[in-house]
């Protein structure tokens, strides 16, 4: 059905195959970076290794999709509000549990923007917990749009019961296995294959820049988050999402920011409408890095878009144009280094920016995990100082020091390793 399989799948084809881990998969992200294009390519995977399997949309569930045979459908003559009222989920869970027993090598139900069935965590705890006691061959793999912290909410008792199968914005190798694209053509357009003119000229610009600010954004706020009426204030959500990405690349302080919304806010509200962004894959703001971990969250923050698509749809730039005006293009390099370094890290590894105390000296970019650091300077122009990074070695003599773009390694060389895979790299 699909050609191209992230390394998602085979993940989760290996999970479940094992048969020893029974915990609930997550497969979570952004939105349209393909999460559920990597479950139905797991379900094809799994049918031909002999399991059984039945696929559930509650983002959609009158379409029927051409290939997939067990993918539930609803009446027309069932309201979309019915479908997604509680009951759907536990006739589709019971149902499963039957098939599981006749299953020779036992049954997986996929459950599709699960989040839009009310209280849908409760439900799936008492589920889940149900069969563990009575030991069904049933594994469940569950996805949604919306921000994961945000869907769990307080309901911890889910702790311990999930897998979490992270998928991020597409990498350039990846896209360049799919699209053919230049590396300057990944740092404008960004990692969303959906969202790329397939002619890649500028008459195409129109429609990727409805897809980037309509379909996605516009989904991701109006949808995914304020309906999941946490947020007390949208009005300043909404600002942040238009406001951030245009300070990619830039440190400001966040008493700086407040003063250009509309409203009266604090800090500590922007702070955390930042947080639920990036955890929605859109913006992040970058702490500077200190070796005194309560220090980090102190100081202002640099933004940091997560897909440089963000940046440049609302710029108004053309691909061509934003090459000509190079103080632009200079952040939307920039950002698309710091982005591919947030959306590959692992783990305990973190990233940063570092400034001196002076404000004398940057680096763009810090790479940490325990004992290992290095420094990143970016580079898009004809200027290959070091003074930065010297500055920086100087304060932290065992650090690696490394500039991307002019100078030093390409831009296609260093997308193509992950953040972990620099950190440990012999610089």
């Amino acid at each position: 059905m699909y050609l191209y399989h992230r390394s998602q799948v085979n993940r989760i084809v290996e999970i479940i195959s094992n048969q020893t881990d029974m915990r609930i998969i997550a497969i979570i992200g952004p939105r349209q970076v393909g999460k559920t294009v990597i479950a139905l390519q797991s379900y094809e995977r799994l049918i031909e290794l002999g399991f059984t399997c039945n696929y559930v949309s509650f983002d959609d569930p009158l379409l029927s999709q051409k290939g997939w045979p067990l993918k539930t459908t609803i009446p027309d003559t069932t309201s979309i509000d019915n479908f997604l009222n509680p009951k759907t989920l536990i006739d589709q869970w019971e149902k499963a549990r039957r098939d599981s027993l006749k299953a020779p090598k036992g049954h997986i139900l996929f459950l599709d923007e699960i989040h839009l069935i009310p209280k849908w965590s409760n439900y799936v705890k008492g589920l889940w917990d149900s069969d563990r006691r009575e030991d069904y061959p049933l594994h469940i793999v569950i996805l949604g749009s919306a921000v994961w912290q945000m869907l769990i909410g307080r309901n911890e008792s889910l702790t311990g019961r999930f897998r979490e199968i992270k998928v991020m914005h597409w990498s350039f190798p990846e896209m360049d296995q799919i699209t053919n694209l230049t590396t300057e053509q990944f740092i404008y357009y960004g990692g969303y294959p959906a969202s790329l003119p397939m002619d890649k000229k500028e008459s195409r610009h129109d429609y990727w820049y409805e897809y980037v600010i309509k379909t996605i954004l516009g989904t991701v706020v109006g949808r995914d988050i304020l309906s999941l009426q946490q947020i007390k204030k949208p009005a300043l959500m909404r600002q942040l999402i238009e406001i951030t990405p245009a300070y990619s690349g830039q440190i400001m302080a966040y008493n700086k920011l407040l003063g250009h919304l509309q409203g009266k806010d604090n800090a500590i509200t922007v702070k955390h409408y930042l947080n639920l962004l990036s955890d929605a894959g859109l913006i992040t703001a970058l702490s500077r890095y200190t070796p005194t971990p309560h220090l980090r969250m102190t100081g202002s923050p640099k933004f940091n878009v997560l897909n440089t698509a963000f940046m440049t749809a609302a710029s108004g730039y053309s691909f061509n144009e934003s090459q000509i005006d190079r103080s632009f293009w200079g952040r939307v390099v920039e950002s698309a280094v710091g982005a591919h370094l947030c959306n590959t890290r692992k783990g305990a590894t973190q990233i940063h920016y570092w400034r001196d105390k002076r404000g004398e000296f940057e680096v763009d970019f810090v790479i940490s995990r325990g004992p290992h650091l290095v420094g990143i300077e970016v580079k898009s122009g004809k200027k290959h100082s070091r003074q930065g990074l010297n500055a920086f070695k100087d304060r932290f003599p065992h650090a690696k020091t490394m500039i991307v773009g002019s100078g030093g390694i390409a831009f296609n060389e260093f997308f193509s390793y992950t953040a972990d895979e620099w950190i440990d790299e012999d610089l």
